[in-house]
């Protein structure tokens, strides 16, 4: 299983990007897909989630209202759009896959099981 996030950059505060994560090596249809981020200093926390064909996401509080997540099967990809960028968004953003219930969209870090490296995104002040 491999995962590619890309996408990242430097931004100032206020900017977007669009993250993207490249999947391969597994049905991609049959997995819900998180993005992750890291901070310097502190533990990965979930950003948003996503359920196996994107009718369902969550959020954290933190970035709702500022960023979506979407998924396109046919090409085995999702994406991060972020919008409103805060100094507070800058880390490591990862994607991961979780093997879930086909409705069903998690926020629980201890579901995802395959990750991929990271892209780091920096929001300048």
């Amino acid at each position: 299983v491999q995962l590619q996030a890309s996408g990242g950059g430097l931004v100032q505060t206020g900017g977007s990007l669009r993250l993207s994560c490249a999947a391969s090596g597994l049905s991609f249809n049959n997995y819900g897909v998180g993005w992750f981020r890291q901070a310097p200093g502190k533990e990965r926390e979930i950003v948003v989630a996503v359920n196996w064909n994107g009718d369902s996401t969550d959020s954290a509080d933190s970035v709702k209202g500022r960023f979506t997540i979407s998924r396109e099967n046919a090409k085995r990809a999702v994406y991060l759009q972020m919008n409103s960028l805060k100094p507070d968004d800058t880390g490591v953003y990862y994607c991961a896959v979780a093997q879930l219930p086909r409705r069903s969209v998690t926020m629980k870090s201890e579901n995802y099981i395959h990750w991929g490296q990271g892209t780091l995104v920096t929001v300048s002040s």
